[in-house]
């Protein structure tokens, strides 16, 4: 079978693609590589999925209802898709929400109606995100919880795909599921999250920014796991039996950490003291996130394996390769 990959190129998506690729399938990747963070990494990423001949690369935007329709008609092989592509980041949202509307909404509805007009479809993934479960204070997250109260653009994004997929599932019997993420980590991972940021400012001895004073617990997920966890459930689609057939999954580590032992684990693979710049609690963040991920765990016997005393020093020994930087 042909999988369609959008964001290719970013942190989750180069990882999928590696997978499936490594157990004989077809993959396109679609990536439009803007400057987020640095389009280098993502050029890295995409070169080494170029690397096998069974990976075909499409530079575009998914906004681009043309490009994308046009692509599905050109490749009626395409079985399954898993939709990664978005504009990411909690706080850039507050700074740029038009990106977010274009790419996380325009965007995703763009793949919806794509998805509606192809007959061998078999089953559509996206990424939402734990951003969703927005000011909820009970812990762990259910995806039975609310949802309603996004606290940050990117969050109301997120939570806007998963309705409209409910909507087109319904409505055109699509099947779709979505996956919300927990702070995902590891190698030729991103920038602009956690794991990259305070390591960069370890090696730079640059002082690391921590928020709330460093009351924060994060359900930290390696990107191993997360990857075991989309290719389940990829080879899964809904039935529909009791409605639309459309669900949502949390997939997590089901281990909330605290964020300064998080650090700590970052200082003892990097052998290097932090120096940490506490500050206030910033706009559009949550203090804490835990996954309950028993639905996933029922359904497709997903357990997560790596804890993050593993998979820290995993990421520093990629970051540290990646870089050129010798150990001290």
């Amino acid at each position: 079978m042909t999988v369609l990959v959008t964001g290719a190129a970013g942190f989750i998506g180069y990882h999928v693609s590696e997978a499936l690729l490594a157990r004989g399938e077809r993959v396109i990747g679609v990536d439009v590589l803007n400057d987020y963070y640095d389009v280098n990494l993502k050029k890295n990423r995409r070169d080494r999925l170029l690397a096998h001949s069974d990976f075909e690369f499409v530079q575009e935007d998914i906004g681009n209802r043309d490009a994308m329709f046009a692509l599905a008609a050109a490749n009626t092989d395409i079985t399954t898709i898993i939709h990664l592509a978005a504009q990411a980041g909690v706080r850039y949202s507050l700074e740029n929400p038009f990106a977010y509307i274009e790419s996380n909404v325009i965007g995703h509805l763009v793949m919806l109606e794509m998805c509606r007009h192809m007959e061998g479809l078999e089953h559509f993934v996206y990424a939402s995100s734990s951003s969703v479960y927005g000011g909820n204070t009970k812990l762990p997250f259910s995806v039975d919880d609310p949802t309603d109260t996004p606290i940050s653009i990117y969050a109301a994004t997120k939570k806007a795909d998963e309705l409209m997929s409910h909507s087109y599932s319904h409505l055109f019997g699509i099947p779709a599921t979505g996956l919300r993420f927990f702070t995902v980590y590891g190698p030729w991972g991103r920038p602009d999250m956690a794991a990259y940021i305070f390591l960069s400012a370890i090696i730079d001895n640059k002082p690391i920014p921590v928020f709330n004073n460093g009351d924060m617990m994060r359900d930290f997920t390696y990107i191993d796991d997360i990857v075991k966890g989309i290719l389940a459930v990829a080879g899964g689609p809904p039935s529909g039996e009791n409605g639309a057939p459309h669900r949502v999954y949390n997939i997590g580590n089901n281990n909330s950490e605290p964020l300064m032992r998080f650090i700590g684990l970052i200082e003892d693979a990097a052998g290097i003291k932090a120096e940490i710049d506490f500050q206030p609690m910033q706009p559009g963040d949550v203090r804490a996130t835990y996954a309950d991920i028993s639905a996933i765990q029922n359904d497709f016997g997903f357990e997560p394996s790596t804890p993050i005393d593993q998979g820290i020093p995993n990421f520093v020994e990629w970051y540290r390769e990646y870089h050129g930087i010798g150990r001290n």
